[in-house]
C-alpha cells in the first residue's frame, strides 16, 4: 500500500565525504513519486526531529542539491545521541503531527537501532510509516554489508597520506607512526597497505584492533624493519587492545578523556602515537621518531573522494526510496558484492544490523598480526575508485665514485 504524505530525512554519527550524495539521492528520487507531498530534512538527526527543526527540501533547486552532493560532511548536521524507546515515542508524535509517512535515517549501527525503535513505536501506535535505515560509516563495520558508503573515500585518503609519508620518510630516514580511526574494526587502517609500490615502501607494519597488541613484539618488529631499510613506517588503529581487551592508550594511566557515552577518546588526543614514539626512542635508541593522528582529516577531506564511493552513496539513497515506495517495506539497506566487482542493494532486518559490529575477517590479517594479506588488498582496491596517484623514484644509474672507493 502506497502511503500519501511527507518524506523525512536525517543524518547521524560521524560525517563522511559522500554522505550528502545519499541525502541528495533520496531527495531527488522521492520527488519523482506521486504519493510524496513534501520532502523534509531534520537538522541534527533525532535531536532535530524532537525539536521540529525541519528544512523543506522540496523547495531546494536541483542545481544546489547537486552542489551539496559534492560537498563533504553532513549537510543536515549530525548528532551522537542514542535515543531510547521513550525518546523514540516522542519522535513518533512529531512524525504524526507533520504527516511524515516515510522516514530515512542515514547512519551506522546506532542509527539502525534508532530506526528499529521508531518502527516498533509506529506499529504499537498503528501509524502507517515506512522506516528505512540507509548505511554510512568510514569504519566499514556494518553487519551484512560488503562495505559502507564513506569508507572508500576515507580509505583513499589514508592510502594517499601514506604514499606521501613514504616519500617523506625515505628522504630523511627515521620511524613514522600514523594513528588511524578504528575503535573496534581495522578496515580503514588496513587500507594504508595500498600505498606500497616499491619493495622498501611502507607501511611496513600494520596493527589492528582485531589482534592483541603487545609492546615487546611491537618493538622487535620495528627494530627488524629499521635494521633492514633504515626506515620504518607504521599504521596503527586507534583502538588497538591488550590481551584483556583494554585499549592500549589506557595504559598511560591518567588524563584519559571520555565522550558523552563513556567511550574513551582514542585518536583525538594524540596520546597513543606519543606513547608508542616514546617507547621506540627509549627502548630502541632511535632518535628520529614522529607520529601523526589523522583524526577528523580522513572523514571529510575535500578533494580526495572515491568516484566509486560517490556513485554507490547516491545509488543507495535512490534504492532506499524505491524499496519504501515500490516494495512497501521497512528495514536496513545493505550493499552486497557479486563476482569480481559488481554491487547489489538489498533490504535486511533492522535487528541484523542494529548495535552490532562487523570485524576484519581472519583471512584479511597476516598470521603475525602485524600486517594485512593480499586478500584484503584485492577486497579494498576497487573501493578506492579511479585516479589513484602513483609515486615514482629517480631511476638513473649511480655515477662511480672517483675519490671514495671504500
Amino acid at each position: 500500500m502506497r502511503l500519501n504524505g511527507k518524506v523525512l530525512i536525517a543524518q547521524s554519527g560521524g560525517p563522511t565525504a559522500v554522505i550528502n550524495q545519499t541525502l541528495v539521492g533520496i531527495v531527488l528520487e522521492a520527488k519523482k513519486h506521486t504519493p510524496v507531498c513534501g520532502v523534509y530534512g531534520a537538522l541534527r538527526g533525532v535531536e532535530g526531529i524532537a525539536n521540529e527543526d525541519f528544512l523543506d527540501l522540496t523547495q531546494e533547486t536541483t542545481y544546489n542539491l547537486e552542489q551539496v552532493a559534492l560537498t563533504p560532511s553532513s549537510a543536515l548536521l549530525s548528532t551522537r545521541i542514542k535515543p531510547d524507546s521513550k525518546f523514540c515515542h516522542e519522535i513518533l508524535k512529531v512524525l504524526k503531527a507533520h504527516d511524515i509517512r516515510y522516514f530515512f535515517y542515514i547512519g551506522g549501527n546506532d542509527s539502525a537501532d534508532t530506526t528499529r525503535m521508531v518502527n516498533e513505536e509506529a506499529k504499537l501506535a498503528k501509524y502507517d510509516l515506512r522506516v528505512i535505515h540507509v548505511p554510512k560509516t568510514i569504519d566499514n563495520d556494518l553487519m551484512l554489508n560488503d562495505h559502507t558508503p564513506g569508507f572508500g573515500s576515507a580509505a583513499k585518503f589514508v592510502t594517499q597520506a601514506f604514499m606521501g609519508v613514504n616519500l617523506d620518510v625515505r628522504a630523511i630516514h627515521g620511524v613514522y607512526i600514523g594513528v588511524v580511526m578504528g575503535r573496534h574494526a581495522g578496515f580503514l587502517t588496513a587500507s594504508s597497505a595500498i600505498a606500497r609500490k616499491f619493495d622498501a615502501d611502507g607501511p611496513h607494519l600494520i596493527y589492528l584492533p582485531e589482534r592483541v597488541f603487545s609492546i615487546e613484539p611491537f618493538l622487535l618488529d620495528v627494530k627488524e624493519v629499521y635494521d633492514r631499510y633504515g626506515i620504518c613506517i607504521i599504521a596503527v588503529s586507534e583502538g588497538i587492545k591488550d590481551a584483556s581487551g583494554a585499549p592500549i592508550v589506557t595504559t598511560l594511566g591518567k588524563g584519559i578523556e571520555k565522550d558523552a557515552h563513556g567511550n574513551i577518546r582514542l585518536s583525538g588526543t594524540g596520546a597513543l602515537g606519543d606513547m608508542l614514539s616514546d617507547q621506540i626512542k627509549e627502548k630502541l635508541n632511535i632518535s628520529r621518531v614522529r607520529s601523526d593522528t589523522f583524526g577528523y582529516l580522513q572523514r571529510s577531506f575535500f578533494g580526495c573522494v572515491s568516484d566509486v564511493d560517490q556513485h554507490e552513496a547516491r545509488e543507495v539513497g535512490k534504492r532506499a526510496v524505491q524499496m519504501a515506495m515500490w516494495d512497501d517495506v521497512n528495514g536496513s539497506v545493505t550493499i552486497r558484492r557479486i563476482g569480481n566487482y559488481y554491487i547489489d542493494y538489498q533490504l535486511d532486518r533492522f535487528e541484523d544490523i542494529a548495535a552490532k559490529t562487523r570485524y576484519m575477517p581472519d583471512e584479511f590479517i597476516n598470521r603475525a598480526g602485524n600486517n594485512v594479506t593480499d586478500a584484503y588488498k584485492f577486497y579494498v582496491r576497487p573501493l578506492l575508485g579511479s585516479g589513484l596517484p602513483q609515486p615514482s623514484w629517480v631511476r638513473a644509474p649511480q655515477v662511480p665514485k672517483l675519490l671514495n672507493n671504500d
